[in-house]
């Protein structure tokens, strides 16, 4: 029998307890990196495309293996024509999948009801399909997030929160893998190593979502009982940063542990101000080998926007003292080209996002991703999403 999401979590001390993770393994010298991935065979610079969940969704279809052949194949011949050279497709949206894992139920996206098998292995398609055509392909995770505003609706029985609602918390109303919780660091390091051994992917991502925004209070009892055991505790912000930290260079050991040829990258807001305040410690892992082989910031700008331009947020991330490996992509606003975003300044011209490419180029950037594939079909964002395509193939106006 499947359960609501809305079930009691009413936890003693002793939950508490036994789930606290206090970090001992990380400290404040450079991580030697393991089996450091590299780019000796990448010649151009990356153009890539995020394809979330909400475009895999097969729900209004006959949820059929070939009608998920026929989207992405679409998917990636515009992407394809358009300029395009890697697809970061989610397959970890909700502490689910889109693929056949030992960990996670499979995803609601693909059959209407979170931990039904759709008979099909959409990521190893995915794989295939990619790579038949020319294409790289990165399989973009979100590590902590469970359900957000009620989606899914109904988690599976075999959903890891269902099975330990210990390994997380509820805040606003949503879910989310407590960071703190070592048997969720476990969990999602144990998903990722699946995903690089049984799939030919060429990257793995985590997308911006760490700690909520605004939930301070929901791990006191947590971070008291570990400040309580510690001589020197660290903040609050710290701690958090720490167990986050934690999780990224676990992740990166077990993937190059496994493959020197898959690389690990994470995609952060573009404002750098605001990642600590989610226990996104952005600068160390830019800083110090060990946590990351390329970094992605969202820098969601237009060219004039008030709050912060884009070129003056770029510069922030160029200004970063990164450890030479280190990759430096640049994720772009496709969605908002057209619309009376950033206080009106992308109603200024239809060629906002080409200029910010070739700004990039001209700064040194190691390349772009476009958010996202959705704006191919947006009315709205039609000509910014034309200029782009032209300038990427070389098409001259």
């Amino acid at each position: 029998m499947r359960r609501y999401r809305f079930m009691p979590f009413l936890l003693s001390i002793v939950f508490l307890v036994i789930s606290i993770t206090v970090v001992s393994e990380e400290n404040n010298h450079k991580v030697k990196a393991v089996n450091t991935a590299t780019f000796d065979e990448i010649s151009e610079d990356m153009k890539g495309i995020w394809v979330s969940y909400i475009t895999l969704d097969m729900q209004n279809s006959d949820k059929s293996e070939d009608a998920f052949k026929s989207k992405i194949e679409e998917i990636i011949n515009t992407s394809k024509e358009s300029g395009f050279n890697t697809l970061i497709v989610q397959v970890r949206p909700f502490c689910d999948a889109l693929y056949n894992s030992s960990y996670y139920p499979w995803s609601h996206t693909l059959t209407g009801t979170q931990g039904e098998n759709p008979l099909y292995d959409p990521l190893q398609i995915m794989c295939d399909m990619c790579h038949d055509n020319g294409l790289k392909i990165h399989a973009w995770i979100n590590p902590y997030r469970v359900s957000s505003s009620e989606t899914p609706s109904q988690l599976s029985d075999d959903n890891p929160y269902i099975k330990d609602p210990t390994i997380g918390f509820e805040h606003n109303g949503n879910i989310y893998l407590d960071p703190s919780n070592q048997k969720a660091v476990r969990l999602i390091v144990n998903g990722v190593t699946e995903i690089v051994r049984k799939y030919d992917v060429d990257g793995i991502q985590f997308d911006d979502y760490f700690y909520p925004e605004n939930s301070d209070n929901t791990d006191d009892d947590v971070y008291r009982i570990y400040a309580e055991n510690e001589d020197t505790p660290l903040s609050k912000e710290e701690w958090r940063a720490q167990n986050v930290n934690t999780m990224i260079q676990k992740v990166y050991q077990a993937i190059h542990k496994n493959s020197d040829k898959i690389v690990f990258g994470i995609s952060p807001q573009g404002n750098i101000s605001n990642n600590m305040a989610l226990g996104a410690d952005v600068k160390k892992w830019c800083e110090n080998e060990g946590y990351i082989d390329y970094i992605c910031p969202q820098i969601y700008f237009s060219l004039d926007n008030p709050a912060l331009t884009f070129e003056d947020s770029l510069d922030q991330w160029l200004n970063i003292n990164a450890h030479d490996a280190l990759r430096l992509y640049i994720g772009l606003a496709g969605y908002k080209g057209g619309t009376d975003e950033d206080e009106g300044t992308w109603l200024d011209n239809d060629d906002i996002l080409k200029n910010e490419i070739e700004i990039c180029q001209e700064k040194g950037t190691d390349g772009i991703i476009l958010y996202s594939y959705e704006c191919f079909s947006n009315d709205t964002n039609e000509a910014e999403i034309r200029n782009v395509a032209n300038y990427l193939t070389g098409i001259t106006q």
